[in-house]
């Protein structure tokens, strides 16, 4: 196991990303811009935490601030969805708290 299969912000990342996949499949037609650009977003987070925890402390950092910039970006995008009436707010309450827990712990890694 690497290093960051350990992390709990990785694996965060991670059941959040599988939430997005599963959610974006179940999207009304219309929506391919936001689908895709959460698909992309939901995967930048786990794919930065798994690179920054194998660099050194300014890269880590860096990493870590972008990961957490895609996970805010996913939580725009949920509500962007919620809005526009392509998805309602009980369809989107796992993701949001599993994203709120990731963006917590991200905050935490890049202010130790």
């Amino acid at each position: 196991m690497f290093g960051f299969q350990r992390l709990d912000a990785y694996k965060a990342a991670v059941r959040f990303l599988g939430l997005a996949c599963k959610l974006v499949t179940k999207l009304p037609r219309g929506n391919a811009d936001l689908s895709d650009q959460l698909r992309r977003a939901a995967l930048s987070v786990p794919l930065n935490i798994a690179e920054g925890s194998g660099k050194f402390s300014r890269d880590a950092l860096r990493l870590y601030t972008i990961a957490r910039g895609s996970a805010l970006e996913c939580a725009a995008i949920l509500d962007a969805l919620e809005t526009m009436g392509a998805v309602d707010e009980s369809a989107l309450r796992d993701a949001r708290e599993i994203l709120e827990r990731a963006v917590s712990m991200l905050t935490g890694l890049i202010r130790r």
